[in-house]
């Protein structure tokens, strides 16, 4: 078996060019198909990593969203009271009312304007949510028009950067920072003050309310406190399952329109790779016959030239997770369905993805590589060695 397996690497050194384009064809519908899983992985990131596990997120009964939810002052105020809240070294209940609205900002390059999420929040913010740092200049002072902008809104809309004014509402803002958010959405949001963002708007209600528990198992008895008080009508929500929804949407979207077109593709890839073993058995009649004459068994020709066809999409799926890990430097944006506005995220490759990539190159040359391989194999020795030769 060792003399089989071999042939069949000499025979793929030998017939390189014919075994490149093989390969580079299979490679091929694999990025395909790991294009459409990495925009998928990348929008999971940016919306569920935004959220903590050890953060929840209150919204008006009823509502989906923060945009659509609605929280008194009295009732935030009540909330703030609750035992199991963590608090800040300097006593205060980790517990931030905010307030979420759209605004239109001309994209740099794009003719139409797109809906970018402004949250009126307060400095705390940063100790609630700690995967967001400021990457330039300095947070926004409480009581002051300033804002803090998320890295994509300042590669995409501000690129002025710090010193650039924004109209938001009634009112001018000046831009005195820059934050990183570790790619989650956070970084295409406005961040600013929540009592003066009101104030621009003319609302007396928040949109929400996002507190720190003070230990893991605190959720149920923070829950089960909100909903036996009758002035809250609140729901209660672990944050990361509230943007895990939000995600779940457009993920699966763009993964049922990629699939069909890596469909496509894959039966091209399986016919091209079906009709190169082909060629590549004919050629090689006569070395088949003179292998079943030297008395290897029909299985065992038929094992080499599987392993051949495996070994080629083996170096396929290699080379389009090659591919894959470039395109991670890539960031899209589209529209978030849920709240209707801009989002920017970065292609994701993940372990899962390239175990289904490797999976999926090396499948689809099985498959292309069976019916040749079972050709070669039921190939009687007289009329292997009668073929004529190269």
């Amino acid at each position: 078996m060792k003399l089989l397996l071999a042939y069949s690497l000499r025979n793929v050194w030998v017939r390189s060019n014919t075994a490149a384009l093989t390969i580079g064809g299979l490679a091929l519908v694999s990025l395909i198909l790991l294009a459409v899983l990495m925009p998928g992985n990348g929008l999971n990131r940016a919306l569920i990593e935004s959220g903590s596990p050890d953060n929840v997120l209150l919204l008006r009964k009823g509502a989906t969203t923060e945009i659509a939810s609605g929280i008194y002052r009295d009732q935030a105020h009540i909330v703030r009271t609750l035992a199991d809240i963590a608090h800040t070294s300097g006593g205060e209940p980790l517990a931030i009312p905010e307030l979420v609205v759209l605004i239109s900002l001309a994209k740099s390059g794009a003719e139409t304007p797109a809906n970018v999420v402004v949250r009126g929040t307060q400095p705390d913010a940063f100790m609630l949510r700690p995967q967001v740092r400021l990457r330039q200049g300095r947070t926004w002072q409480p009581g002051t028009t300033e804002i803090v902008i998320g890295a994509q809104i300042a590669t995409r809309f501000l690129r002025e950067g710090i010193g650039s004014h924004l109209r938001i509402g009634k009112r001018e803002w000046l831009v005195v920072g820059i934050a990183e958010a570790q790619g989650t959405a956070f970084e295409s949001e406005i961040w600013g003050d929540v009592d003066q963002l009101m104030s621009a708007y003319g609302r007396d209600s928040y949109s929400s309310l996002t507190l720190r528990l003070s230990s893991s198992s605190a959720f149920q008895s923070i829950d089960d406190a909100i909903a036996a008080d009758t002035r809250l009508l609140l729901q209660v929500k672990r944050e990361r399952d509230y943007y895990r929804e939000k995600s779940m949407t457009m993920a699966t979207f763009i993964r049922l329109l990629g699939f069909t077109f890596t469909f496509i593709f894959a039966v091209g890839a399986v016919l091209g790779g079906t009709m190169t073993m082909y060629g590549a058995v004919a050629s090689r009649t006569r070395e088949i016959g003179m292998l079943r004459a030297l008395g290897f068994r029909p299985r065992q020709i038929l094992s080499a030239l599987l392993f051949e066809s495996l070994m080629l999409g083996a170096l396929a799926g290699l080379l389009a997770i090659g591919g894959g890990m470039a395109l991670q430097f890539v960031t899209l944006s589209t529209m978030n369905f849920s709240t209707f506005s801009e989002l920017a995220f970065r292609l994701t490759l993940t372990p899962t993805s390239a175990l289904a990539t490797m999976g999926f190159a090396l499948g689809i040359s099985m498959v292309g590589g069976i019916p040749p391989a079972i050709r070669a194999a039921r190939l009687s020795v007289a009329a292997a060695l009668r073929a004529p030769g190269r």
